[in-house]
């Protein structure tokens, strides 16, 4: 089976796992993903295609935040699914470690990988959780969880362990503040910190609509 294929398969069986995935994490959240890896990719020759799309396309195949945080699953489903294809077993460890080391994780997570892949990979991620889509799927999953828009008597909490973050039940609007205007400065890759920086002025501008919609002047 060339790469082609393996990713023809792959994409059949992340759509066929995700069809009812929240509508941040979606089969439509990979694509997008998946695009702007291999967007990015085009500048980096050295990066293997087949890893950046598979790292791609599997990153957020059991995401732990819909699985008792359980970080074990989307690992596990991922190899086995690339095991059963016949793939390479130094491709499949390569995919794994970038699903275990793309997370954000409160931005107090230690990679303890790195590769190039990786690292195309993640700033792939971190585009779609920033701009016009990042602020619709921040919106969306706080919906999900049914939490508040926007409390001035919560905080933003910027130096929160792994664990905080991960059980943080803090207004939606807090998020910008706690992963998502940070991301600019945490991208890898030159191309990836190119594309951020009009994702990132729009979320400057949509906060000062937003805070100026909160006081009444506009």
């Amino acid at each position: 089976m060339d790469n082609t294929q393996i990713t023809e398969k792959t994409i059949t069986f992340v759509k066929h796992t995700l069809k009812d995935a929240e509508g941040g994490h979606d089969w439509f959240h990979i694509q997008r993903v998946f695009k702007n890896a291999m967007l990015i990719a085009k500048d980096y020759s050295q990066a293997s295609p087949l890893i950046v799309a598979l790292g791609a396309l599997l990153h957020d195949i059991a995401d732990s935040k819909f699985h008792n945080a359980d970080e074990t699953i989307g690992p596990k489903m991922a190899e086995e699914f690339l095991n059963s294809l016949g793939v390479e077993s130094k491709v499949i460890t390569q995919v794994i470690a970038i699903i275990n080391n793309i997370s954000f994780k409160g931005g107090n997570f230690k990679q303890n990988y790195h590769s190039l892949e990786l690292e195309i990979v993640q700033d792939a991620d971190r585009l779609d959780a920033i701009g016009a889509i990042g602020i619709a799927r921040c919106f969306n999953y706080g919906g999900f969880k049914n939490r508040k828009l926007y409390d001035p008597q919560i905080a933003p909490n910027l130096h929160m362990t792994k664990e905080q973050y991960k059980n943080s039940t803090a207004p939606t609007i807090n998020h910008f503040y706690e992963k998502l205007l940070l991301l600019k400065e945490r991208m890898n890759t030159e191309t990836g910190k190119k594309l951020a920086q009009q994702r990132h002025d729009f979320m400057e501008l949509y906060l000062e609509q937003f805070y100026a919609e909160i006081d009444g002047e506009r």
